[in-house]
């Protein structure tokens, strides 16, 4: 199936979960909840300044020519990825894709951009905003489609509900911002989906989950 190309919200203020974590997810499709990925404290480094430089540039109106460094063989794995930005705190773009479709280094690449220039919730990323912009990337696990929402796990799972053409994502780090299950899922249902709000209790919608390996810039010196 092609990936599915997605404008995701994310928590209004204060860390988003999992960030920057030592070891890797979870992986729900792995007998045993074996580990799926880590990424490496250098490559991290290197995504982030891949994602930073290609939003700078663009705002410069200028070409940016980027090769991966051939040490770094984890950025040639295709996955899934989000880039998300924060302004001060809040959101300020976050666009991703829920499917590996090019290599961890490409979809970084591409995302950046999307992420800065074409979530329509925002107008373009200007260059005078760059200084107050924190930029995270959130790698995504396999999906793995659920019965129920009671195999939802807060705080760990991100979400996507789908029925009827309308699909939806949440991202783990959005969990922040609700006090319950019921009240994260009635949100994606209704904001996200555009369903019913309660839509998430009829079994015609498909619910599937994953999780992130997220990790963000460190903050900038006043």
């Amino acid at each position: 199936a092609a990936a599915l190309l997605v404008k995701a919200a994310a928590n209004r203020g204060g860390p988003a979960a999992a960030r920057d974590r030592s070891a890797a997810p979870t992986d729900p499709e792995q007998p045993g909840g074996a580990t799926e990925f880590s990424l490496t404290k250098r490559a991290r480094k290197e995504l982030l300044a891949l994602a930073r430089g290609r939003i700078t540039a663009e705002t410069r109106g200028e070409e940016f020519d980027y090769r991966p460094p051939a040490d770094l063989p984890e950025l040639q794995v295709p996955r899934a990825v989000f880039v998300t930005l924060h302004k001060k705190g809040r959101l300020r773009g976050c666009i991703g894709t829920t499917a590996p479709r090019a290599p961890l280094w490409k979809a970084v690449f591409e995302m950046a951009r999307s992420a800065a220039f074409e979530d329509y919730r925002f107008g373009p990323v200007r260059a005078a905003e760059l200084a107050d912009i924190r930029i995270e990337v959130s790698v995504l696990s396999p999906m793995r489609k659920v019965r129920s929402a009671e195999e939802i796990v807060m705080g760990k799972h991100g979400v996507v509900v789908g029925r009827a053409g309308r699909r939806g994502l949440f991202l783990p780090q959005v969990w922040e911002s609700f006090s319950s299950k019921e009240a994260f899922l009635d949100e994606l249902c209704g904001q996200k989906a555009r369903l019913p709000r309660d839509a998430w209790k009829d079994p015609r919608t498909e619910l599937q989950v994953f999780t992130v390996f997220a990790f963000e810039e460190e903050k900038r010196k006043p």
